[in-house]
């Protein structure tokens, strides 16, 4: 807990939980109005974007005249409201595990809370801000109650449920952008992964290696003539100046003339000998696979999407959601019980983190307040107020205060942790056993060699397509080929630790984004470019980019190149295999006995 007096330099720190205990009052606050030597705590409930809850904080305070106000914030959110320059953020924490989702977690909710903020036109927290300002303006001093932000995201993140996850990701997706394209992209991302699927089992559902060949060729083809289209498109729209073209009509052209090429040369078959007997015959079946795994995943991601839209599944606009909507109603006790217990339906473990465990912190604080003997005036959000007040009447129901502070831990099997730790194993496995089989080190060096081009091409070349440096792009694709191997490292970390040489991110960057995502007169695509010149968001996209990248290219290495490997040996890998581990067991045998 954090007291801030009306006199700036005036500032003490507390114990986290508790109220000094050595006698000292929170910063430069008066000594206890209560002779008896206990305090009072009386809970203001607010909603965060209504101008009703700012005018009865100041009415409350002023009327009252209490010792401390209690706030709901932290001492990080307490600094940015203050208009202080946000804190830098720490690369490590950035960069580190899930903290890319938990910061999709936050940015979600502020989002929401920006919009609304917005559809209002009044500051998110301004009754907050309020209650601060009017402290300070009669000389009382304010606690800061809340839970640290960062500590509240990540027990929240930690308690979702994987569908709960995806639910609240693709919520954030329908939400800035429409449902069909969101449908499009993941059946882009859905298509990347399919293809090298395609590859390795397209044989059991009649996918051959002819056919792949044809599609390969076609797909290629079509590739070249969907660019020459969209150049021509370019000069033609844009006057002879290719840089000032419509976007969506060269992109169309550049799009039709390649879906009809690449479908009459697939169809026909005309010039597909001739090409695929200049490339080599893999990179030809694997562009081969590749396009039908993106046209399948856009398919089905296309459908997806229209059948959402159709149904009117995907969220609706938050100006028809709230058209007619009282803010006020936000701080009625029967609409926040309600509202509660809808986001309760949707997230058992979220709403835990979310508001039951912050309840309880916060009402830690108030009663370490009260029993020093100070009146207090909580503002707090109307969500909050029910269960804190439950818990000042029976502090003895309090949870303990370790129990709400710290990282919180999964519960169950980490499959995850398996599933990483035994591709590893079986990856190790995999060149151990040929190399006990007796396969030549020509071979496995050329393969290992194959292994570290692919990763690195792919790795390095989506983060460049990101926005990366090239200096940060090469570093992530070095180390792409050790890192998808690992599950405790990503090549993503060292692409991104590269890019922090050149950007400093802090947290009003989310402030930032928000503000462009609020903007409904620009195209999705205009928003997105000038979202990359946010260094968080280039960031995250960076390291998403770089870690895609190398996924997919060990996707491709399993599809494509070790079968060519196996045909250039004697016998099929899975015997080698079995040959490794009977001449590895052997040799243990002979050192044990």
């Amino acid at each position: 807990m954090r007291a801030v007096s009306h006199d700036p330099d005036a500032v003490d720190h507390g114990g986290a939980g508790t109220a000094p205990t050595d006698g000292q009052t929170p910063g430069s606050a008066p000594q206890p109005s209560n002779g008896r030597g206990e305090g009072s705590v009386r809970v203001v409930g607010t909603a965060h974007v209504s101008e009703a809850s700012v005018r009865e904080v100041e009415e409350t305070i002023a009327e009252e005249r209490p010792d401390v106000v209690a706030v709901e914030l932290d001492e990080g959110r307490y600094r940015q409201m203050k208009g202080e320059t946000p804190d830098d953020l720490e690369p490590g924490d950035l960069l580190r595990g899930n903290t890319v989702f938990q910061f999709l977690a936050y940015w979600m909710l502020s989002y929401v809370q920006t919009r609304m903020g917005d559809r209002f036109d009044i500051e998110p927290g301004a009754e907050q801000l309020a209650a601060i300002e009017t402290a300070e303006g009669l000389g009382t001093s304010v606690a800061l109650v809340d839970r640290d932000i960062q500590t509240t995201i990540q027990r929240f993140w930690a308690r979702l449920s994987l569908l709960e996850k995806l639910r609240m990701v693709g919520a954030l997706a329908f939400g800035v952008t429409d449902p069909r394209v969101a449908g499009v992209t993941f059946g882009l991302l859905v298509g990347v992964l399919l293809g090298p699927g395609i590859g390795l089992f397209g044989g059991a559902i009649g996918v051959t290696d002819a056919v792949l060949t044809r599609v390969g060729v076609g797909a290629l083809a079509g590739l070249v003539a969907g660019y020459l289209g969209y150049r021509a498109a370019s000069l033609s729209v844009g006057g002879g100046d290719a840089d000032a073209p419509d976007g969506a009509t060269t992109l169309g052209v550049g799009a039709i003339v390649a879906v009809a090429v690449a479908a009459a040369v697939t169809v026909t078959g005309v010039g597909v000998d001739a090409v695929a007997g200049l490339l080599s015959g893999t990179i030809v079946r694997a562009a081969g696979s590749l396009a039908l795994g993106l046209v399948a995943g856009l398919a089905v991601g296309t459908l997806a999407a229209v059948a959402i839209d159709a149904l009117g599944l995907a969220p609706d606009d938050d100006a028809d959601d709230l058209e007619g909507f009282d803010p006020n109603d936000l701080t009625d006790t029967d609409v926040v019980t309600a509202m509660m217990e809808e986001f309760r339906e949707f997230s058992p473990g979220g709403a835990e983190a979310l508001i039951d465990e912050r309840d309880a912190y916060i009402a830690h604080q108030l009663v370490g307040l009260r029993n020093e003997g100070y009146d207090v005036v909580a503002v707090v959000g109307a969500g909050h107020r029910a269960g804190i007040e439950s818990y000042l009447a029976e502090p003895e129901s309090l949870p303990p205060m370790d129990s709400l502070v710290g990282s919180a831990s999964k519960g169950g099997i980490p499959w995850g942790k398996i599933v990483a730790f035994g591709i590893s194993a079986a990856f190790i496995a995999f060149f151990v056993l040929l190399t006990m089989a007796g396969v030549r080190n020509e071979q496995l060096l050329t393969l290992f060699a194959a292994w570290f081009v692919i990763n690195g091409a792919f790795a390095a070349g989506l983060a460049k397509l990101a926005g990366a440096r090239w200096r940060s792009a090469g570093v992530g694709g070095a180390v792409a080929w050790m890192t998808s191997i690992n599950p405790l490292l990503a090549p993503g970390w060292f692409t991104g630790y590269m890019e922090l040489r050149h950007l400093t991110v802090n947290v009003s960057d989310i402030g930032t984004l928000n503000e462009l995502l609020s903007d409904e007169s620009r195209p999705i695509r205009d928003i997105f470019s000038d979202m990359l010149d946010v260094p968080l968001f280039r960031l995250i996209v960076v390291v998403a980019a770089t870690n895609v990248g190398s996924i997919v290219a060990s996707l491709l290495f399993a599809a494509y190149v070790v079968p060519v490997f196996a045909g250039s040996l004697d016998a099929s890998i899975t015997d080698l295999m079995i040959q490794g581990a009977r001449e590895s067991a052997r040799i243990v045998w002979r050192t044990v006995a």
